[in-house]
């Protein structure tokens, strides 16, 4: 097994393509004494409209044979006759089952709802209200007009999130809290509920208290969150959670999301990592957005990198990053949505010196983080 690794990089638009090119720059192999390869795909809209899309499926077989990227952030245009989103192109063609989006108290910055320990949504990829079939009957416009819409969830989706969710808890010392709304769709959303039971049945050491998703909501900010939290969740039900719980830590652009697709044993086989928030075009060129969910990222793909291809130094060198970007903004190296005055630039500076410092002195002492 090689101590090497490749990790694609698809680069983005906007703001989004200046936080990846800032935040990158923690893979330096001289920073983080690790033997890395770096695949750039350029997926900026106006490549993606040159190529027909073809970048992005170019990008989805190098990350298929390397099983790591980090991904910036991009534009999905509105026409239906356009290059449409690439984030669909790329959970379709790596086979991605889930998304884990994980909440963390960002030291110096006072969380909402009393909320100190971590959330993780852990949420379908695919399918649910995303890419289902749409139309309108009736009078255009008039009182008779009806508009349907035609869903789908698989059982192998349901039981990759019910079955991650368990494993993320078990490694958080969580619990699993939340669910769908079962009791007014107990064949559709009943599907993930029976996953998630099934679940619990095989892991009784995991705390498992299923909620419906509004009293999930109302939990949230009124201190159900007494304790780590993993919120299993329908694919859009997820993304509005996500949306909630990554604020409540004070800013959506501090933590990363992971896309994953799963051997057979749910074991990690492709891992993606970017931020969750969008390209930030008002901010584009300022030197002023959040780079702590890039830096993140960077870090998740690491960890997974440890796990898929088994580079021990790997876990190692993740465990720097984000040891770096917390402790940074313990010390006050923070951009002005999290109430500093650092500059992007300045943040990932920071947090290189930090991490080629930790990552040195480890090597000094011989022991392994």
């Amino acid at each position: 097994m090689s101590d090497s690794l490749t990790i694609t990089i698809l680069e983005g638009d906007e703001t989004g393509q200046e936080l990846l090119d800032q935040a990158v720059r923690v893979l330096d192999p001289e920073v983080l004494g690790l033997d890395l390869t770096l695949e750039r795909y350029d997926l900026s809209l106006e490549n993606r409209r040159k190529t027909g899309n073809e970048v992005v499926h170019e990008a989805a077989r190098a990350m298929r044979e390397s099983g790591l990227g980090v991904k910036a952030a991009t534009v999905t245009p509105e026409g239906k006759d356009d290059v449409g989103s690439p984030n669909r192109i790329l959970r379709e063609e790596v086979d991605g089952k889930v998304i884990i989006r994980t909440g963390r108290r960002i030291p110096g910055v006072t969380p909402a709802a009393g909320i100190h320990f971590p959330i993780s949504v852990v949420r379908m990829a695919v399918d649910d209200a995303y890419g289902a079939k749409q139309w309108r009957e009736g009078g255009e416009g008039g009182e008779d007009e009806i508009a349907y819409r035609t869903e789908k969830i698989s059982r192998a989706t349901c039981r990759a999130v019910a079955e991650y969710a368990f494993r993320t808890a078990k490694s958080m010392g969580a619990r699993v809290y939340g669910g769908p709304k079962w009791t007014v769709s107990p064949v559709y959303e009943g599907m993930l509920k029976e996953e998630l039971d099934r679940a619990a049945g095989l892991n009784e050491d995991v705390q498992y208290q299923p909620v419906l998703i509004d009293a999930l909501y109302a939990g949230l900010v009124s201190g159900a969150a007494d304790g780590p939290l993993v919120i299993p969740a329908l694919n859009r039900d997820g993304d509005c959670l996500s949306d909630l719980v990554l604020p409540l830590f004070g800013s959506i652009a501090g933590a990363e999301s992971t896309l994953l697709a799963f051997h057979e044993d749910y074991s990690p086989r492709v891992a993606m990592a970017e931020a969750p928030h969008g390209t930030a075009p008002a901010l584009q060129g300022k030197d002023v957005a959040n780079p702590m969910a890039m830096l993140l990222a960077n870090a998740a793909v690491l960890h997974y990198g440890a796990q898929i291809h088994g580079v021990a130094a790997a876990e190692q060198a993740s465990r720097a990053i984000y040891e770096a970007v917390l402790e940074g903004a313990s010390a006050g190296v923070k951009t002005a949505d999290l109430g500093g005055s650092a500059h992007t630039s300045e943040v990932c500076d920071d947090v290189v010196s930090r991490v080629r410092t930790k990552i040195d002195v480890w090597s000094s002492l011989g022991s392994s983080r």
